[in-house]
């Protein structure tokens, strides 16, 4: 499996899209704080983040996405990865190790684009405003990976990598949350089971972020998220071992 993961850091690392793409990103990003520069001052970064941040599940984990999952299934390389003799459940559990890689370099290289573009406009941030920064952007890093794992299931299921990317940017522009919240709301369900809308993956996540901030109590949201992702990787080799593979 090593050399697999090895591999596709390598087939990745080589791919020129996603270097244009991310410094496309970038240079949007500081494009558009250089257009606002009259209107902010240094502390404004951290509103940044929480803006700017809630997209990046979309625009950045969705490129990722497709680079790290829908690839394969465009080129049919599943069922060489399988010829040559790699597992099925190294390959589940390689995507999720990738997944977790690449989106800890985009997320940890976002705030210090937003740092950078402070800086072109002479506003030094303060090291405090950067930790609050980078701790919405390991929100949106656990989210994003959670999503990433979780559409899994529907490469592995279906193959089909329309079908792949619908499902990723549901879970990504929050409509299934959104429901699954509405319907967790609702009187009757609340009044039966009141506290399971905080099981959803945005509640995890912002519990597990205040846990370790506050240094008291993560340990509760760090065991759900692992499961929640665990089971996610689980489905994914489930549904690709009952999927036929696709030549």
């Amino acid at each position: 499996m090593m050399k697999y993961i090895g591999g596709e850091i390598y087939r990745l690392l080589r791919k020129k899209s996603i270097y244009i793409y991310f410094s496309a990103l970038a240079t949007g990003y500081v494009l558009l704080t250089l257009l606002r520069a009259s209107n902010l001052d240094a502390n404004d970064i951290v509103g940044d983040a929480m803006n700017m941040f809630s997209l990046l599940p979309v625009i950045a984990g969705g490129f990722l996405f497709a680079a790290v999952y829908t690839d394969d299934l465009a080129a049919k390389n599943l069922a060489a990865l399988v010829g040559f003799g790699l597992g099925k459940v190294n390959i589940v559990l390689a995507k999720l190790v990738l997944c977790a890689l690449l989106g800890a370099v985009i997320y940890a290289l976002g705030p210090l684009v937003m740092y950078v573009a402070y800086a072109m406009l002479g506003f030094m941030t303060s090291g405090e405003a950067m930790a609050l920064v980078y701790t919405e952007a390991l929100r949106i890093y656990l989210l994003t990976t959670a999503y990433m794992v979780l559409s899994g299931v529907a490469v592995y299921g279906l193959q089909r990598t329309t079908f792949a990317m619908v499902t990723y940017l549901l879970l990504a522009l929050g409509v299934v949350s959104q429901l699954l919240s509405l319907l967790l709301n609702w009187e009757v369900v609340r009044s039966v089971l009141p506290s399971l809308s905080n099981l959803l993956m945005p509640n995890i996540s912002m519990r597990l972020v205040d846990g370790f901030l506050m240094n008291d109590g993560f340990l509760s949201p760090l065991i759900e998220y692992i499961l929640y992702v665990a089971i996610a990787a689980a489905l994914s080799i489930f549904a690709f071992y009952k999927k036929e593979i696709e030549f």
